[in-house]
């Protein structure tokens, strides 16, 4: 039978092991050297047929890195603590889905980039991937097999999942450089 002074000894031992475990709250930690304060984001480079994805996906990574809140971004190296580069090489639409009237209704995206994020102090690479991919589907509507509208929807529609996997895209760059995977 614990004495009460021994269950005392039990909970404080197993507080402070569970203290100690190591975890910490996802998307909120940063593995960069302190004096990294301002973070240069100049323009994505794009190779890929997509017109203005560069535009989208730049501004996106400058939004999740400012909204991570500890660090100042400029669209420029120079005044940078470090620079975060990138190019967008290849995107591919392919349909997925088909209508009951064999009509391409679900696309699935694939985004294939090289990002690189450089020390500008030490001109090291801090973390880099020359084969960045990324994978989004989206639903196409046509009204009722309208295809009349298909060119202007596909368009519509291309932009908005452009803008949804430019997101995702953004989030997981940043939190891959903040956390070090």
């Amino acid at each position: 039978m614990f004495t009460r002074f021994s269950m005392f000894a039990v909970v404080l031992v197993l507080g402070g092991m569970a203290s100690g475990c190591g975890y910490a709250l996802a998307g909120r930690g940063s593995f960069l050297p302190d004096y990294i304060q301002v973070v240069g984001i100049p323009q994505f480079e794009n190779r890929s047929s997509f017109s203005q994805v560069e535009q989208v996906l730049t501004d996106k990574v400058r939004t999740e890195f400012i909204g991570r809140g500890k660090y100042r971004v400029i669209p420029d190296e120079p005044g940078a603590d470090a620079i975060l580069s990138g190019e967008v090489l290849a995107i591919s639409v392919q349909p997925v889905g088909l209508t009951d009237q064999a009509l391409a209704s679900r696309y699935l995206f694939t985004w294939t980039l090289r990002v690189t994020f450089t020390d500008t102090r030490t001109s090291e690479a801090l973390w880099s991937n020359d084969a960045l991919t990324f994978r989004g589907e989206y639903e196409l509507s046509t009204r009722g097999g309208d295809t009349t509208t298909l060119g202007s929807t596909l368009v519509d529609q291309e932009r908005s999942s452009v803008d949804r996997i430019a997101t995702d895209v953004a989030r997981s760059v940043v939190t891959a450089i903040l956390e070090a995977f």
